[in-house]
Protein backbone atom coordinates (compact mmCIF):
# COMPACT_ATOMS: atom_id res chain seq x y z
CA UNK A 1 0.00 0.00 0.00
CA UNK A 2 0.76 3.21 -0.95
CA UNK A 3 2.51 5.38 1.84
CA UNK A 4 0.16 8.19 0.63
CA UNK A 5 -3.18 5.85 1.30
CA UNK A 6 -5.51 6.29 4.06
CA UNK A 7 -5.27 4.03 7.13
CA UNK A 8 -7.04 2.58 9.95
CA UNK A 9 -9.97 5.40 11.36
CA UNK A 10 -9.17 7.73 8.82
CA UNK A 11 -9.42 5.04 6.16
CA UNK A 12 -12.88 4.48 7.86
CA UNK A 13 -14.29 7.69 8.26
CA UNK A 14 -13.79 8.50 4.59
CA UNK A 15 -15.45 5.20 3.16
CA UNK A 16 -17.96 6.42 6.12
CA UNK A 17 -19.06 9.60 4.63
CA UNK A 18 -17.95 9.17 0.99
CA UNK A 19 -21.69 10.32 -0.03
CA UNK A 20 -20.63 13.84 1.76
CA UNK A 21 -17.46 13.99 0.39
CA UNK A 22 -19.06 13.38 -3.11
CA UNK A 23 -21.83 15.70 -2.67
CA UNK A 24 -19.31 18.34 -1.56
CA UNK A 25 -16.95 18.08 -4.56
CA UNK A 26 -20.36 17.94 -6.82
CA UNK A 27 -21.80 21.36 -5.11
CA UNK A 28 -17.98 23.35 -5.52
CA UNK A 29 -18.32 22.14 -9.08
CA UNK A 30 -21.94 23.50 -9.69
CA UNK A 31 -21.08 27.21 -8.13
CA UNK A 32 -18.13 27.06 -10.69
CA UNK A 33 -19.92 25.99 -13.33
CA UNK A 34 -22.97 28.36 -12.74
CA UNK A 35 -20.45 31.46 -11.99
CA UNK A 36 -17.82 30.60 -14.43
CA UNK A 37 -20.90 30.31 -17.00
CA UNK A 38 -22.17 33.43 -16.08
CA UNK A 39 -19.13 35.30 -16.16
CA UNK A 40 -18.24 34.47 -19.89
CA UNK A 41 -21.97 35.61 -20.92
CA UNK A 42 -21.46 38.46 -19.42
CA UNK A 43 -18.42 39.11 -21.25
CA UNK A 44 -20.52 38.55 -24.69
CA UNK A 45 -21.79 42.21 -23.93
CA UNK A 46 -19.29 45.10 -23.91
CA UNK A 47 -19.53 47.48 -21.07
CA UNK A 48 -20.60 51.13 -21.77
CA UNK A 49 -18.76 54.96 -20.97
CA UNK A 50 -20.39 57.39 -19.46
CA UNK A 51 -18.84 60.48 -18.09
CA UNK A 52 -14.84 60.81 -17.61
CA UNK A 53 -13.95 57.54 -19.11
CA UNK A 54 -15.97 55.33 -16.53
CA UNK A 55 -17.86 52.23 -17.65
CA UNK A 56 -20.93 50.70 -16.84
CA UNK A 57 -22.57 46.94 -17.61
CA UNK A 58 -24.72 47.74 -20.53
CA UNK A 59 -29.06 47.34 -19.86
CA UNK A 60 -28.91 45.01 -22.09
CA UNK A 61 -26.22 42.36 -20.13
CA UNK A 62 -28.24 40.11 -18.94
CA UNK A 63 -25.30 37.85 -17.86
CA UNK A 64 -24.47 40.63 -15.03
CA UNK A 65 -27.62 40.87 -13.99
CA UNK A 66 -27.69 37.67 -13.14
CA UNK A 67 -23.71 37.03 -12.22
CA UNK A 68 -25.05 40.13 -9.58
CA UNK A 69 -27.81 37.94 -8.81
CA UNK A 70 -26.41 34.49 -8.45
CA UNK A 71 -23.20 36.19 -5.83
CA UNK A 72 -25.49 37.34 -3.72
CA UNK A 73 -26.50 33.93 -3.41
CA UNK A 74 -22.79 33.03 -3.03
CA UNK A 75 -22.20 35.27 -0.80
CA UNK A 76 -25.29 34.14 1.44
CA UNK A 77 -23.88 30.54 1.06
CA UNK A 78 -20.19 31.42 1.82
CA UNK A 79 -21.62 32.43 5.38
CA UNK A 80 -23.57 30.02 6.19
CA UNK A 81 -21.18 27.22 5.04
CA UNK A 82 -19.59 27.63 8.97
CA UNK A 83 -22.94 26.53 10.25
CA UNK A 84 -23.34 23.71 7.79
CA UNK A 85 -19.80 22.39 8.39
CA UNK A 86 -20.45 22.57 12.85
CA UNK A 87 -23.91 20.61 12.03
CA UNK A 88 -22.53 17.79 9.87
CA UNK A 89 -19.25 17.69 12.49
CA UNK A 90 -21.28 17.56 15.28
CA UNK A 91 -24.21 15.76 14.56
CA UNK A 92 -23.61 12.71 12.06
CA UNK A 93 -19.85 12.75 12.66
CA UNK A 94 -19.84 12.37 16.19
CA UNK A 95 -23.22 12.31 18.10
CA UNK A 96 -24.52 9.28 15.85
CA UNK A 97 -21.71 7.52 16.72
CA UNK A 98 -22.72 7.62 20.24
CA UNK A 99 -26.51 7.44 19.87
CA UNK A 100 -26.19 4.51 17.76
CA UNK A 101 -23.19 2.64 19.41
CA UNK A 102 -20.80 2.34 16.23
CA UNK A 103 -17.98 4.27 18.50
CA UNK A 104 -17.12 0.71 20.18
CA UNK A 105 -16.33 -1.11 17.32
CA UNK A 106 -13.38 1.25 16.35
CA UNK A 107 -12.11 1.35 20.02
CA UNK A 108 -12.30 -2.14 20.11
CA UNK A 109 -9.82 -2.42 16.92
CA UNK A 110 -6.83 -1.25 18.78
CA UNK A 111 -7.84 2.48 18.47
CA UNK A 112 -7.60 4.91 21.22
CA UNK A 113 -10.82 7.06 21.93
CA UNK A 114 -8.41 9.85 21.02
CA UNK A 115 -7.03 8.56 17.97
CA UNK A 116 -10.50 7.68 16.65
CA UNK A 117 -12.02 11.39 17.83
CA UNK A 118 -8.76 12.98 15.95
CA UNK A 119 -9.02 10.60 12.94
CA UNK A 120 -12.75 12.11 12.18
CA UNK A 121 -11.84 15.54 13.45
CA UNK A 122 -8.78 15.95 10.98
CA UNK A 123 -10.68 14.32 7.70
CA UNK A 124 -13.44 16.58 8.35
CA UNK A 125 -11.09 19.74 8.66
CA UNK A 126 -8.85 18.98 5.70
CA UNK A 127 -12.03 18.47 3.68
CA UNK A 128 -13.42 21.45 4.64
CA UNK A 129 -11.14 23.75 4.48
CA UNK A 130 -10.46 22.27 0.88
CA UNK A 131 -13.99 23.19 0.02
CA UNK A 132 -14.14 26.30 1.43
CA UNK A 133 -10.88 27.39 -0.84
CA UNK A 134 -12.43 26.56 -3.56
CA UNK A 135 -15.66 27.98 -2.87
CA UNK A 136 -13.35 30.98 -2.48
CA UNK A 137 -11.82 30.52 -5.61
CA UNK A 138 -14.93 30.83 -7.58
CA UNK A 139 -16.12 33.57 -5.38
CA UNK A 140 -13.04 35.50 -6.83
CA UNK A 141 -14.56 34.87 -10.13
CA UNK A 142 -17.32 36.42 -10.47
CA UNK A 143 -16.65 39.15 -7.47
CA UNK A 144 -13.61 40.82 -9.70
CA UNK A 145 -16.54 41.92 -11.69
CA UNK A 146 -19.19 42.92 -9.48
CA UNK A 147 -17.31 44.60 -6.47
CA UNK A 148 -18.38 47.66 -4.92
CA UNK A 149 -22.22 47.02 -6.22
CA UNK A 150 -25.07 46.67 -4.04
CA UNK A 151 -24.20 44.50 -0.88
CA UNK A 152 -21.06 42.85 -2.62
CA UNK A 153 -19.10 45.62 -0.93
CA UNK A 154 -15.87 44.65 0.08
CA UNK A 155 -17.02 45.41 3.54
CA UNK A 156 -20.38 43.57 3.43
CA UNK A 157 -21.58 40.66 5.06
CA UNK A 158 -20.07 37.32 2.86
CA UNK A 159 -18.31 39.23 0.59
CA UNK A 160 -16.19 40.29 3.68
CA UNK A 161 -15.61 36.73 4.88
CA UNK A 162 -15.51 35.30 0.90
CA UNK A 163 -12.59 37.71 0.27
CA UNK A 164 -9.84 37.08 3.52
CA UNK A 165 -8.54 34.48 5.22
CA UNK A 166 -11.27 34.68 8.44
CA UNK A 167 -13.69 32.39 6.25
CA UNK A 168 -11.15 29.33 7.80
CA UNK A 169 -10.87 30.42 11.11
CA UNK A 170 -15.00 30.13 10.99
CA UNK A 171 -14.54 26.28 9.14
CA UNK A 172 -11.83 25.59 11.70
CA UNK A 173 -14.18 26.69 14.95
CA UNK A 174 -17.12 25.29 13.41
CA UNK A 175 -15.55 21.46 13.79
CA UNK A 176 -14.10 22.18 17.05
CA UNK A 177 -17.28 23.50 18.64
CA UNK A 178 -19.41 20.51 16.86
CA UNK A 179 -17.19 18.21 18.07
CA UNK A 180 -17.60 19.39 21.71
CA UNK A 181 -21.08 19.76 21.48
CA UNK A 182 -22.30 16.67 19.84
CA UNK A 183 -20.18 14.60 22.79
CA UNK A 184 -22.23 16.75 25.27
CA UNK A 185 -25.33 15.82 24.06
CA UNK A 186 -25.24 12.51 21.99
CA UNK A 187 -28.50 12.57 19.87
CA UNK A 188 -27.97 13.58 16.30
CA UNK A 189 -30.51 15.72 15.46
CA UNK A 190 -30.97 18.43 18.79
CA UNK A 191 -26.93 18.29 18.38
CA UNK A 192 -27.09 19.57 14.82
CA UNK A 193 -29.36 22.24 16.13
CA UNK A 194 -27.77 23.08 19.27
CA UNK A 195 -24.22 23.87 17.33
CA UNK A 196 -26.22 25.54 14.56
CA UNK A 197 -27.34 27.91 16.98
CA UNK A 198 -23.85 28.36 18.55
CA UNK A 199 -22.07 29.19 15.34
CA UNK A 200 -24.51 31.18 14.45
CA UNK A 201 -25.00 33.32 17.44
CA UNK A 202 -20.86 33.34 16.75
CA UNK A 203 -20.92 34.66 13.72
CA UNK A 204 -23.86 37.26 14.32
CA UNK A 205 -22.22 38.98 17.47
CA UNK A 206 -18.34 39.12 15.43
CA UNK A 207 -20.05 40.64 12.40
CA UNK A 208 -21.35 43.38 14.69
CA UNK A 209 -18.86 43.80 16.58
CA UNK A 210 -15.74 43.78 13.68
CA UNK A 211 -15.94 46.96 12.78
CA UNK A 212 -15.45 48.12 16.54
CA UNK A 213 -11.65 46.25 16.63
CA UNK A 214 -9.95 49.32 14.84
CA UNK A 215 -10.41 53.07 15.42
CA UNK A 216 -12.16 54.78 12.98
CA UNK A 217 -10.91 57.71 10.85
CA UNK A 218 -12.86 61.15 10.47
CA UNK A 219 -12.53 63.40 7.51
CA UNK A 220 -14.48 67.06 8.16
CA UNK A 221 -15.55 69.60 5.76
CA UNK A 222 -18.23 72.70 5.16
CA UNK A 223 -21.59 72.24 5.93
CA UNK A 224 -23.62 71.86 2.33
CA UNK A 225 -21.77 69.82 -0.30
CA UNK A 226 -21.56 65.89 0.40
CA UNK A 227 -18.68 64.72 1.77
CA UNK A 228 -16.82 61.70 -0.47
CA UNK A 229 -15.44 59.20 1.95
CA UNK A 230 -11.67 58.46 0.60
CA UNK A 231 -10.14 54.83 -0.01
CA UNK A 232 -13.17 53.07 -0.96
CA UNK A 233 -14.20 53.38 2.53
CA UNK A 234 -17.11 52.00 4.92
CA UNK A 235 -19.27 54.45 6.14
CA UNK A 236 -19.71 54.28 10.03
CA UNK A 237 -21.07 57.37 10.98
CA UNK A 238 -21.98 61.31 9.34
CA UNK A 239 -23.53 64.48 11.37
CA UNK A 240 -22.72 68.08 11.22
CA UNK A 241 -20.57 70.16 13.92
CA UNK A 242 -20.80 73.39 15.39
CA UNK A 243 -17.82 76.18 14.76
CA UNK A 244 -15.62 75.06 17.58
CA UNK A 245 -15.71 71.67 16.09
CA UNK A 246 -17.88 69.62 18.55
CA UNK A 247 -20.73 67.27 17.00
CA UNK A 248 -24.03 68.61 16.88
CA UNK A 249 -27.43 66.65 17.39
CA UNK A 250 -29.70 67.27 14.57
CA UNK A 251 -32.34 66.06 16.49
CA UNK A 252 -32.74 69.04 18.37
CA UNK A 253 -33.29 70.94 15.24
CA UNK A 254 -35.79 68.37 13.95
CA UNK A 255 -37.56 68.60 17.67
CA UNK A 256 -38.06 72.28 16.92
CA UNK A 257 -39.29 71.52 13.84
CA UNK A 258 -42.41 69.40 14.97
CA UNK A 259 -42.93 71.55 17.91
CA UNK A 260 -44.16 74.16 15.30
CA UNK A 261 -47.57 74.69 14.86
CA UNK A 262 -48.94 74.30 11.14
CA UNK A 263 -45.69 72.00 10.04
CA UNK A 264 -45.29 68.14 8.98
CA UNK A 265 -41.54 67.95 8.70
CA UNK A 266 -39.73 69.62 5.73
CA UNK A 267 -42.98 70.12 4.95
CA UNK A 268 -45.42 73.94 4.90
CA UNK A 269 -42.37 75.80 5.56
CA UNK A 270 -40.44 73.10 7.93
CA UNK A 271 -37.46 73.30 5.65
CA UNK A 272 -36.57 77.41 6.61
CA UNK A 273 -37.35 76.32 10.21
CA UNK A 274 -34.70 73.39 10.69
CA UNK A 275 -32.22 75.92 8.98
CA UNK A 276 -32.44 78.49 11.20
CA UNK A 277 -31.83 76.19 14.10
CA UNK A 278 -29.10 75.09 12.22
CA UNK A 279 -27.95 78.88 11.86
CA UNK A 280 -28.63 79.38 15.33
CA UNK A 281 -26.67 76.65 17.35
CA UNK A 282 -23.96 77.06 14.95
CA UNK A 283 -23.98 73.95 13.18
CA UNK A 284 -21.72 75.50 10.37
CA UNK A 285 -19.61 71.87 9.30
CA UNK A 286 -20.20 68.21 9.09
CA UNK A 287 -17.86 65.08 9.88
CA UNK A 288 -18.09 61.55 8.30
CA UNK A 289 -16.61 58.38 10.13
CA UNK A 290 -15.19 55.77 8.15
CA UNK A 291 -12.91 52.90 8.04
CA UNK A 292 -10.52 52.45 4.78
CA UNK A 293 -10.04 49.66 3.08
CA UNK A 294 -6.45 49.47 4.37
CA UNK A 295 -8.20 48.00 8.03
CA UNK A 296 -9.87 45.40 6.00
CA UNK A 297 -6.54 42.86 6.38
CA UNK A 298 -6.01 44.29 10.18
CA UNK A 299 -9.53 43.51 11.14
CA UNK A 300 -9.69 39.99 9.18
CA UNK A 301 -6.90 38.78 11.66
CA UNK A 302 -8.31 40.26 14.76
CA UNK A 303 -11.16 38.31 13.71
CA UNK A 304 -9.74 35.03 12.57
CA UNK A 305 -7.53 35.08 16.07
CA UNK A 306 -10.41 35.46 18.48
CA UNK A 307 -12.17 31.99 16.17
CA UNK A 308 -8.70 30.40 16.45
CA UNK A 309 -8.79 30.87 20.20
CA UNK A 310 -12.38 29.60 20.14
CA UNK A 311 -11.30 26.77 18.42
CA UNK A 312 -8.54 25.78 20.37
CA UNK A 313 -11.18 26.15 23.51
CA UNK A 314 -13.86 23.92 21.90
CA UNK A 315 -11.02 21.13 20.84
CA UNK A 316 -9.36 20.93 23.89
CA UNK A 317 -12.18 21.04 25.94
CA UNK A 318 -13.74 18.19 23.50
CA UNK A 319 -10.67 15.80 24.13
CA UNK A 320 -10.92 16.41 27.61
CA UNK A 321 -14.01 15.79 27.70
CA UNK A 322 -13.71 11.85 25.69
CA UNK A 323 -10.26 11.44 28.36
CA UNK A 324 -12.60 11.93 30.97
CA UNK A 325 -15.57 9.51 30.01
CA UNK A 326 -13.40 7.10 27.84
CA UNK A 327 -10.19 6.57 29.84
Amino acid sequence: MSTLALRGPYWVTVRQYRRTLWLTGALVLAALAVIGGLRIWDLQTPDVYVENGYKVPDNSNRGYGLLRWAMEYLTVGMVVLPLLVAALAAGPLVAREFESGTYKVSLTQSVSPAAWLRAKLLTTTVVALLATLALMGVFRIGWHRVEDSWNLHWADRGAYEASGVVLFAYVLAAVAVGALVGQLIRRTLIAMAVTGLVMGAVTIVLGALRWSFLPVKTITGPAGPTLWIPDNGLMMDMGLTTSSGARFDQSVCWDEVNRSPSRDGMEDGGMKIFEDCLTRRGATGQYADYHPQSHFWPTQLIESGILLALAALAAYAAFRLLRARHP
